[in-house]
């Protein structure tokens, strides 16, 4: 078995983490699963950019951990939760990098929302 890759954010693939200055809030269903001033923003290279939400601010009760996970060599193992509220759209919609690299250690416990898996991200 190989060892997966651990790449370090630099000058061809720039990662920046910052407070992000506003509330943001996410909404499925009519419910808001997450409402937050403690937001950081993740930029990475030319994606979009990326809010890493606290725990403690959304409703955990309305998430379901799935089986699904992904890898990223510059931030790590990502779990995955799904929205059952939100219905087959919503599967898969949250992801968390419970041990991220060292690089983008802020992110740990903190939840990510896919934009078109949910109905708002304000």
């Amino acid at each position: 078995m190989t060892d997966k890759p651990v790449l370090i954010p630099g000058p061809d693939h720039p990662i920046t983490i910052e407070a992000h200055p506003g509330r943001v809030v996410v909404t499925v269903a009519g419910r808001i699963v997450a409402d937050t001033r403690r937001a950081l923003t993740l930029r990475e290279a030319c994606y979009p950019p990326v809010h890493y939400i606290p725990r403690a601010d959304v409703d955990m009760a309305l998430l379901e951990r799935t089986g699904h996970a992904t890898y990223c060599p510059y931030k790590g193992e990502a779990s995955y939760f799904s929205i059952p509220i939100g219905g087959d759209r919503s599967r898969n919609a949250v992801w968390s990098y419970e041990h991220p690299h060292p690089a983008v250690a802020e992110i740990r416990d903190r939840l990510a929302f896919y934009p078109d898996r949910v109905d708002a991200i304000e």
